[in-house]
C-alpha cells in the first residue's frame, strides 16, 4: 500500500458519521462505549495492562520485593516511570467508576525536564483513539444524552437502552435550548454524529496556556462573544457567542492546561464549577455550558508550594490529584531514556564507546538521590538499579531502608534529562574529525560544565567529588578489564581454569586430603595446596584465607546442584571473579609491549598490537578511540 493510500484511509476512517437521535439510542443498547465518559474511553485507549511476576526476575525482585507489578504497553517507552504512570491509570480507573476523582484536576507535579509534557501529549494521543457522540453542530460537542430530563426521563433511558441513571447529569448547553425551542420540542430532529478527538481540528482535545497577568481572563477557558455576530444577534444569544474556550473545545475529551499555578487565580475559577458541578458560566448572560472532560495541568514544584501556601486557595487545593513524577532514579532505565534520544537523532548511528551512557546515568542518578547516612551514595545508587552488592559493600543498605530514609520527595530535584542530553550532544561532537563518544571526554564535558553552570558552592564541590571519587575510579578499572580482556585472547578460558583448579584445591585443603594431578600425576600435600592457593590470593590481598575457601567451595557445591553437576562460570562469583581477574593481570608490565601504539620492536610484538585492536573495535570501538583511550590509561596507572 502507497504511503498516499494509507493516509487517505486512515483520514477516511476518523470522518464523522451521522445518526438520528434514535439510532443513536440503539447503538447504546449494544455498545456502551456509545455514552462512555472521557475516562472510561481513556481507560479503552489505556488498554489491558501486562502483568509481570518481578520474583522471576533477580533484579526486577530486588527492586520491587518480588511483588507482580502491571506495566502498560502503551507507556513502555516512559521508563522507569512505573509508579507515576500506574497513579495516572488509577485516577481515570476512579474517575470512570463515578467517584471522587471524576471531579478532580489531575495535576502532573515533578521536576523540570522529568516527563510532564512528554506524559501530557501521550495522554492527548490516547484520547484521540476512542471515539464518541455528539449533537451535531454542537458548538461544544455535548452529549446526546444531555438532551433529556435526569428526573423524568433516567428510568425509562435505563428499562429501554439500558444506559445506567449516573450518565444522565449533564445539562443542555444554551446552543441546544435554542435549538430545542426551534424545533418546537421535537426532539427527534437533533442528529448525532459520531467523531474522534483530534489536537489538530481541536475537537475533544484541547491546550491552554497562562498569559499575561493583566490581560488574560477566563475567556482563555470559556470563550467571548463575537462582536461581529452582535449585529443580527442579542449580546446574550447563543449564536452571537464564540464557544473558543479551552473548556468549550474539551468537552468530552481532555483539557491540557500548562503551567497551570502560573495563571492568576481569576482566570481558574470556571475549572471549580466545571469538575465539581459539570458546567460553567460564560461571559455573557446565557446559560451554563456542561463540561464532561478531563482537566489535566503540571507545572513544578515551585509554583505548587507557592500557590498551596496561599491561603486563599484553599478551594481549589481540595479539587486537585497529584501525581508525582519525580526524575528517574535507576541507572539502567536512565541509559533507555538516551538510547531513545539518540535513536531519534541523527546519532543513532554513531559509535558510542562502552560505558559511555552507564556513566552519564550514574552521574545524573547520583546528583538526584538522597546522600545516605552511614554508607556510600554510589552503593545506593547501585542498590536502586537492583544490583546485588552485599558482597562487595556490607554497609550497603535494602532499598526500602534508603527509601524510608530519603522521604517521599527523593527524585524532585538534581540534574534533568535535558541537562544529560545537552552534555551527550557535546560529547558526540567533541572531536573535530569523528562524531563519536567515549567515556573520557564525557568527564572532560562534565567538568567543564559543572564549571559553567555556576552552581551554588555545596552542589558545585558535590558533582565534582562525584566525578574525582566515583566515576572516574570506576572508569579507570572498567577500561582496565576492557584492555587486558582484548589482550588475552583467551581470557574466558584462562580465567575458567583458574576457576575450577582453585575450587579443586580449596575443597582438597578443607578436607585436608593429598590432591593428584590427573595429568601430570604428581601428588600435592596439604601444605602444597595451600601454597597453590596463595599464588592466586596473595595479588588479590585475601586477608582471610581460610573463610574465603569455605565461602568458595560453599557456593560451588550449591551451584553445582543446579547446574547438573557442573562447575558454575568463574564470572558468577564477585568475589572470586575479582580474585582471579588480580592474579591474571597482576603484572600490568606485560601488556605495555602490546596495547602502546608506540613503534614495536618486533614483528610479533606489532602483530599481537594488531590484534588487540581489533578485538576491541570487536568490543564497540573505534581505532581512534582505542588510541585515546589506552593512552588515557597507561597514563593513569603511571600516576597511581
Amino acid at each position: 500500500m502507497s504511503i498516499m493510500q494509507h493516509f487517505k484511509d486512515r483520514y477516511e476512517a476518523t470522518q464523522e458519521e451521522e445518526y438520528t437521535l434514535e439510532e443513536y439510542l440503539e447503538i447504546c443498547k449494544k455498545d456502551p462505549a456509545a455514552y462512555a465518559t472521557a475516562a472510561e474511553r481513556m481507560l479503552l485507549a489505556i488498554g489491558e495492562p501486562e502483568h509481570i511476576d518481578t520474583s522471576r526476575d533477580s533484579r526486577l525482585s530486588r527492586i520491587f520485593s518480588n511483588k507482580v507489578i502491571k506495566r502498560y504497553p502503551e507507556f513502555s517507552e516512559f521508563y522507569g516511570m512505573e509508579e507515576a504512570v500506574e497513579n495516572i491509570v488509577s485516577f481515570f480507573r476512579h474517575a470512570a467508576q463515578g467517584l471522587e476523582e471524576k471531579k478532580q484536576i489531575l495535576y502532573l507535579l515533578g521536576p523540570v525536564g522529568g516527563g510532564k509534557s512528554s506524559l501530557a501529549e501521550k495522554l492527548k494521543s490516547l484520547m484521540q483513539k476512542v471515539p464518541f457522540y455528539a449533537i451535531k453542530g454542537s458548538p461544544v460537542n455535548e452529549s446526546p444524552l444531555g438532551l433529556f430530563d435526569p428526573a423524568e426521563d433516567a428510568s425509562i433511558l435505563e428499562e429501554e437502552y439500558g444506559i445506567p441513571s449516573r450518565y444522565l447529569k449533564s445539562i443542555m448547553s444554551p446552543w441546544a435550548v435554542k435549538r430545542l425551542h426551534e424545533y418546537g420540542g421535537d426532539i427527534s430532529q437533533f442528529r448525532v454524529v459520531k467523531m474522534y478527538p483530534s489536537v489538530l481540528d481541536q475537537v475533544g482535545v484541547s491546550k491552554t496556556e497562562p498569559g499575561d497577568d493583566n490581560n488574560q481572563d477566563i475567556s482563555a477557558l470559556v470563550g467571548k462573544v463575537n462582536i461581529r455576530m452582535l449585529e443580527d444577534f442579542s449580546q446574550d444569544d447563543p449564536d452571537a457567542y464564540s464557544f473558543s474556550g479551552g473548556l468549550c473545545k474539551a468537552n468530552q475529551g481532555l483539557m491540557e492546561f500548562v503551567e497551570m499555578f502560573k495563571a492568576p487565580i481569576k482566570v481558574l475559577h470556571p475549572l471549580l464549577t466545571a469538575t465539581q458541578e459539570g458546567n460553567y458560566n460564560t461571559t455573557e448572560g446565557m446559560g451554563s455550558v456542561p463540561f464532561d472532560g478531563i482537566i489535566l495541568a503540571h507545572s513544578n514544584e515551585s509554583e505548587w508550594q507557592t500557590f498551596r501556601n496561599n491561603k486563599h486557595n484553599e478551594a481549589f487545593l481540595d479539587r486537585v490529584y497529584i501525581v508525582k513524577v519525580p526524575y528517574c532514579l535507576r541507572v539502567t532505565e536512565e541509559i533507555d531514556i538516551y538510547r531513545k534520544l539518540l535513536r531519534d537523532s541523527s546519532l543513532s548511528g554513531a559509535p558510542c564507546a562502552p560505558d559511555t551512557l552507564d556513566m552519564l546515568a550514574q552521574f545524573s542518578i547520583l546528583s538526584r538521590v538522597k546522600e545516605p547516612e552511614n554508607s556510600s551514595i554510589f552503593s545506593k545508587m547501585r542498590v536502586y538499579d537492583g544490583q546485588n552488592i552485599k558482597d562487595t559493600d556490607p554497609k550497603a543498605k535494602s532499598i526500602q531502608e534508603y527509601r524510608d530514609s530519603a522521604g517521599v520527595n527523593e527524585g524532585m530535584d538534581g540534574l534533568s534529562t535535558r541537562f544529560a542530553f545537552k552534555i551527550l550532544s557535546k560529547v558526540f561532537n567533541f572531536d573535530t574529525t569523528e562524531v563519536a563518544a567515549n567515556p573520557v571526554h564525557l568527564l572532560y564535558v562534565l567538568e567543564k560544565q559543572i564549571e559553567q553552570e555556576q552552581f551554588q558552592a555545596e552542589t558545585h564541590d558535590r558533582y565534582l567529588r562525584f566525578i574525582k571519587e566515583f566515576l572516574a575510579p570506576h572508569y579507570v578499572e572498567f577500561i582496565g578489564k576492557e584492555i587486558q580482556t582484548a589482550y588475552l585472547e583467551s581470557y574466558s578460558e584462562y580465567g575458567q581454569n583458574l576457576f575450577d583448579r582453585y575450587v579443586t584445591y580449596a575443597d582438597f585443603w578443607i578436607q585436608d586430603q593429598e590432591y593428584r594431578d590427573p595429568e601430570t600425576g604428581e601428588i600435592l600435600d596439604r601444605s602444597s595446596i595451600n601454597d597453590e592457593l596463595e599464588k592466586i590470593e596473595k595479588p588479590a590481598g585475601i586477608s582471610n584465607p581460610k573463610d574465603f575457601r569455605n565461602e568458595v567451595v560453599n557456593f560451588v557445591l550449591r551451584a553445582r546442584a543446579n547446574n547438573q553437576g557442573r562447575n558454575p562460570s568463574w564470572l558468577s562469583y564477585e568475589k572470586l571473579r575479582s580474585v582471579i581477574e588480580k592474579k591474571m593481570f597482576s603484572n600490568t608490565e606485560d601488556l605495555l609491549p602490546v596495547i602502546s601504539f608506540n613503534p614495536k620492536a618486533s614483528q610479533e610484538d606489532q602483530n599481537k598490537h594488531k590484534q588487540f585492536v581489533e578485538r576491541m573495535v570487536d568490543r564497540g570501538y573505534t581505532e581512534k578511540q582505542v588510541r585515546l583511550l589506552a593512552e588515557w590509561y597507561l597514563r593513569v596507572r603511571k600516576s597511581q
